[in-house]
């Protein structure tokens, strides 16, 4: 063998091993951001019905219920059951939350309305989530769909039909991209007022990679985006809310957001162009806070935001 080809041989060989190396530790890492970003963060309930309880009186009638998502998984939230035939609003909160951070809102809007409200975990959120994992919206719009069903089959004592068959959904961040993906599939859907909603799914999960490692890389984002995709093994998919909210001619729509909102603001106002209806949509960016923070708002700003929400309902789904 020519001394040139073994010199070459000599030099693969030992570079073959830290070849190695460097591959594994990028798997490694790899490995753990999308296994990082799929579990958000898990905190005690900022407020639960029983807490609630002990200021408010059992006039306030919240239970804790369990229903199935079309995968086969289980979900969970809370109830608070309205008057006989009046509409139902379905809260769901931001990525890295969970359902406590609506709570007052949820019950104001009953308080005012006496429609039903559910206040669903999304996958992966919450203390002890039944399923371990979010897919950042690819499963979640199906999961709504679920929890649309399990309203549609509550009945009163005298086993009538509770809930009339118009629904309104509130969502924060990735709950209203879950919002615009469900709304697409159900014509009972008749409002939805979105705050601080992100362009696509692929927003989300680099907000989610610059939460949770710092680092705001082009590169990271697309292989890590990459990773997740093959890791979820389909559950993943990124279509823009521009794209969702185009088919959406018949519904009425509030958007909302703020400063706090950071990015979100200028996604949420670039989003009332794609609706096709222009006149069904109305636009309030300029909040002093957004739903993004809302368990933070002080008295009067939390009064405001709640008034403008419950309004829009109320007059939408009456």
């Amino acid at each position: 063998m020519p001394p040139r080809r073994r010199f070459g041989k000599r030099i693969v060989r030992s570079l073959l091993p830290i070849v190695l190396v460097v591959a594994l530790a990028i798997l490694a890492s790899l490995a753990y951001v999308v296994f990082g970003i799929t579990r958000p963060p898990r905190r005690a309930y900022l407020v639960t019905p029983d807490a609630f309880k002990q200021f408010s009186g059992p006039v306030v009638k919240v239970t804790d219920e369990l229903w199935s998502n079309p995968d086969g998984s289980k979900a969970r939230g809370w109830l608070l059951k309205g008057a006989e035939g009046a509409p139902a609003v379905i809260l769901l909160h931001r990525y890295g939350s969970d359902r406590s951070w609506l709570f007052n809102l949820g019950v104001k809007i009953n308080e005012t309305t006496s429609f039903t409200i559910l206040w669903p975990d999304l996958r992966g959120h919450g203390l002890k989530p039944p399923v371990g994992w979010t897919s950042f919206g690819g499963r979640e719009g199906q999961d709504l769909l679920a929890a649309l069903n399990f309203l549609r089959n509550l009945k009163t004592d005298n086993r009538t039909k509770l809930v009339a068959d118009r629904f309104g959904i509130y969502g924060v961040e990735l709950g209203a991209y879950i919002a615009l993906k469900a709304t697409n599939s159900d014509n009972q859907i008749r409002a939805l007022a979105l705050d601080s909603v992100p362009a696509s799914s692929d927003a989300l999960v680099r907000d989610a990679i610059v939460s949770d490692t710092g680092i705001d890389n082009r590169l990271l984002n697309s292989v890590s985006r990459a990773a997740l995709k093959l890791y979820l093994l389909g559950a993943y998919e990124s279509k823009s809310s521009c794209e969702l909210a185009a088919s959406l001619a018949d519904k009425r729509v509030l958007l909302l957001s703020g400063s706090d909102a950071g990015n979100l603001r200028y996604s949420t106002a670039d989003l009332a162009q794609c609706f096709p209806n222009h006149a069904n949509v109305e636009v309030r960016t300029d909040l002093p806070l957004s739903g993004f923070n809302l368990p933070s708002a002080t008295g009067e700003q939390g009064e405001g935001y709640d008034r403008i929400v419950i309004d829009f309902f109320d007059r939408t789904l009456r």
